[in-house]
């Protein structure tokens, strides 16, 4: 008895753009994301090294095979 094999829904990764929209963080969801086929750049200013931080491990899961550049300016240098 032949059976067809049931092809799975296919599930996308969130790009890097909803992932630091859903950010609970205000700040972080202020930030700007450029992305390439081979970069995923990250742009914007936050008032701590702690927000830039989260912002990159924020959209890290949805950089994929890119490069991941933080340009993200920290204001006051906390």
């Amino acid at each position: 008895m032949a059976t067809a094999l049931q092809e799975l829904p296919h599930v996308h990764a969130p790009t890097p753009e909803a992932l630091l929209a859903n950010s609970p963080l205000p700040e972080v969801r202020r930030l700007f994301v450029t992305a390439t086929d081979e970069f995923v750049t990250l742009t914007g200013t936050v008032s701590t090294f702690y927000l830039k931080q989260i912002a990159q491990e924020t959209v890290r899961s949805g950089v994929r095979n890119r490069k991941l550049l933080n340009r993200v300016v920290v204001a006051n240098g906390r």
